[in-house]
C-alpha cells in the first residue's frame, strides 16, 4: 500500500473536528435526562440519556461537560431556582455546542441550563405521585389520625449530629411549663444520596419497637426533622416509596424539614407539617399545654358547678329550716282538729248517752242481747238503765198465760 494513501489517527480526528466546527457552528437547546452527574476540580461531567416513552429503553446517549467557568454561574442559579441539585434522573433543558477533541473524543459542552424546564418536569412528577397516592386512597390517611392527649413519647428521625435535632431536644427539655418529654432518636440520612431508603428504614425500626412494646410504652408520634442543609437536597423527600410508607404509618407523623418553599410530598402526606425542628417542638409543647388548659378548665367548671350546687342546697336547707316550724304548727293544728272530731264521734257512740235518753241495754254474760230467742229459761240477764242496773232470771213460759 502506498504510504501516501493513508493518514494518522490524529489527522483523522482533526478532520472530524474541523467538519463538526464547520457544519455545526451554533449552540442548541436540547432536552435530556441526566443519567450521571459528578463534579471534579470545579467542572461538571454529565452522562445524558433519552428513553423511549413507551418502553423506557434508552434510544440515545451522550457525554456532556460544563467547564468550571460556566458551572460556577450555572449551578447556583439552577439550585436557587429549582431548590434542588442537579442529580441523576432529572429532566433538563441544556444549551450546548459540539466539541470534538483529537485525544478525548466527542462531547457536548454545556453553556447554560434552563431551570424552569426542570421545575416543570419536577412538578409533573410530583403531580403524578400525588395522583397515584390519591388513587391508592392513602393520601389523607395521616390526616385522619389524632395526636394522643398526652403526646410525650416521641420517636425522632433525624441526623444524630444535626443542629436541628439538638435544638428540638433542647426546646422540649426547657419548656416553660415543666412538661416531661421522652425522645428516642432513630438516626437517618437527611441530605444527599440515600434519604428515601434511610428514612423508610427508620420508620420500619420504629414500627418494630412499637409492636414489641405494650400500649403504655409505645410511641405517641414520630417527628421527622432536618435542621439546616441545602434546599437542593430536598428531592429525596419527593419520592413515591417514602410517601407511601409515611401515609400508611399507623401513628401521627410530624415533619419539620426546615425549608420555606412549597411543601414537598412528604409534608403533604404527613399528619402535620411545620417549617423547622424548633417549630415541631413548639407544636408538641403547645399541644400538651392545650390539654392542661382543658383539664384545668374542666376542673374549674366542676368546682364552680359543685359550689353552685352546694349553695343551692344550702339555700334550700335554710328555706326548709324556716318553713319547718310553720309546717309543724300546721300539722299539729290539723291533728288537734282531727282529734276533736274523733272525740265528738266517740262521744256520740257512748252507751251512757243512749241510756240518758231512756234507752236500756240488756246483757247476758257481758254481751248485748239482740235476739230474745238466744236466751233460755234460767239465764240471768242484766238490764242497764240511766240510773242503775236490774238483774233478772228468765223463767219458762206459763201456758196458762195465753188463756
Amino acid at each position: 500500500m502506498n504510504s501516501e494513501n493513508h493518514i494518522t489517527l490524529f489527522e483523522l480526528n482533526r478532520l472530524v473536528r474541523d467538519s463538526i466546527e464547520i457544519s455545526m457552528p451554533d449552540e442548541y437547546w436540547v432536552e435530556a435526562e441526566v443519567a450521571e452527574c459528578r463534579e471534579a476540580r470545579g467542572h461538571c461531567y454529565l452522562e445524558l440519556i433519552e428513553k423511549d416513552e413507551q418502553t423506557a429503553t434508552p434510544i440515545a446517549k451522550a457525554s456532556a461537560k460544563c467547564w468550571a467557568s460556566k458551572w460556577a454561574m450555572v449551578k447556583p442559579y439552577f439550585e436557587r431556582t429549582t431548590g434542588q441539585r442537579l442529580v441523576a434522573g432529572m429532566k433538563v433543558l441544556l444549551k450546548v455546542y459540539p466539541q470534538f477533541h483529537e485525544a478525548f473524543g466527542f462531547s457536548w459542552i454545556v453553556t447554560d441550563i434552563d431551570p424552569t424546564y426542570t421545575l416543570g418536569d419536577m412538578a409533573r412528577q410530583r403531580q403524578a405521585i400525588i395522583r397515584q397516592l390519591k388513587a391508592e386512597g392513602v393520601f389523607d390517611l395521616q390526616k385522619e389520625l389524632t395526636l394522643p392527649l398526652f403526646c410525650q413519647r416521641i420517636a425522632v428521625i433525624s441526623s444524630e449530629t444535626a443542629a436541628g435535632y439538638g435544638d428540638f431536644c433542647h426546646q422540649l427539655s426547657n419548656n416553660p411549663y415543666g412538661f416531661q418529654f421522652e425522645t428516642h432518636l432513630f438516626p437517618a440520612i437527611m441530605q444527599g444520596e440515600g434519604i428515601e431508603g434511610s428514612i423508610i428504614n427508620a420508620l420500619m425500626r420504629i414500627y418494630k419497637v412499637n409492636s414489641e412494646q405494650c400500649i403504655v410504652n409505645s410511641f405517641d408520634c414520630v417527628v421527622i426533622i432536618r435542621g439546616g442543609g441545602a434546599t437542593s437536597d430536598l428531592s429525596g423527600f419527593d419520592t413515591l416509596a417514602l410517601a407511601e410508607h409515611v401515609a400508611n404509618f399507623p401513628i401521627p407523623i410530624i415533619t419539620g424539614i426546615g425549608h420555606e418553599r412549597d411543601e414537598c410530598i412528604l409534608d403533604m402526606v404527613s399528619h402535620i407539617r411545620v417549617k423547622t425542628p424548633t417549630a415541631a417542638a413548639a407544636l408538641l409543647i403547645e399541644h400538651l399545654k392545650g390539654v392542661l388548659d382543658a383539664i384545668e378548665g374542666a376542673q374549674e367548671r366542676i368546682t364552680r358547678a359543685a359550689q353552685q350546687r352546694l349553695a343551692a342546697v344550702g339555700y334550700q336547707l335554710t328555706a326548709l329550716e324556716q318553713r319547718i316550724p310553720m309546717l309543724v304548727e300546721r300539722r299539729m293544728t290539723n291533728a288537734f282538729h282531727q282529734l276533736q272530731l274523733l272525740e265528738e264521734r266517740v262521744k256520740g257512740m257512748d252507751p251512757q248517752l243512749l241510756l240518758s235518753r231512756g234507752y236500756s241495754i240488756t246483757l247476758h254474760k257481758g254481751r248485748v242481747v239482740r235476739d230474745p230467742q238466744s236466751l233460755q229459761a234460767g239465764d240471768e240477764i242484766e238490764t242497764r238503765l240511766e240510773k242503775g242496773r236490774i238483774h233478772s232470771i228468765i223463767r219458762p213460759p206459763n201456758p196458762l198465760e195465753h188463756l
